[in-house]
């Protein structure tokens, strides 16, 4: 790798791909919608919040908002006990709001989500696409999940593997030893030990 040479993780490949997504939806009255799970926030992205996020996305870029959707909202406004929209409800709301337009929905790093949160995830897109077949999807995650997604999905799913080069998995962990905010604190042979073992262990990932 070269000087200057970018090293891009996944999250940066996933928003590169947001961003020229964005890019060309302007020009075919499109929306985009993306949402990026974190293991460590996983109690708090439920499939309710993140399909919420999804709707609130898609419905800000509509000119009109389908009655059905505001009306549910209305409806929603009358409960006096504070409880908030189902999934059911998000879903069916989604699936307006996505047949009004072109929609990419991208969602990253769905192997970060629980297990028993993602079937419910995978379960709701899978409905989405049922009633609005316009709509594409991009999902990033690990190899270990694949299966998973495909038969969630309907096997309407096309697989593209990326494989990080050995090269460049030690050209990131270069980049980011040098980013240390205390280099001291590591001496050369732990340095060594970190460059040499982590990309033998990485091919999983």
């Amino acid at each position: 790798m070269g000087e200057g040479t970018q090293v891009l993780t996944s999250r940066d490949f996933s928003s590169l791909v947001i961003d020229k997504l964005c890019d060309q939806a302007r020009g075919i009255r499109a929306a985009v919608a993306c949402f990026y799970f974190d293991f460590a926030a996983q109690k708090e992205q439920s499939p309710t919040s993140m399909m919420g996020a999804l709707l609130k996305q898609v419905v800000s870029g509509l000119e009109d908002i389908p009655e059905e959707i505001t009306q549910a909202y209305e409806d929603h406004q009358k409960v006096i006990d504070g409880r908030g929209l189902k999934l059911a409800d998000i879903v069916k709301m989604l699936q307006t709001a996505a047949s009004e337009k072109p929609t990419f929905i991208c969602i990253d790093a769905l192997d970060e989500c629980v297990a028993g949160y993602r079937v419910k995830v995978l379960d709701s897109l899978n409905q989405i696409l049922r009633r609005s077949p316009s709509t594409r999807m991009f999902v990033t995650g690990r190899p270990q999940i694949q299966a998973e997604v495909e038969e969630r999905l309907s096997r309407r799913v096309m697989v593209i593997l990326i494989t990080p080069r050995r090269n460049d998995i030690i050209g990131y962990l270069h980049t980011r030893l040098e980013e240390d905010t205390k280099p001291h604190a590591m001496d050369i042979t732990l340095k060594t030990d970190i460059l040499k073992k982590i990309p033998e262990d990485v091919s999983e990932m």
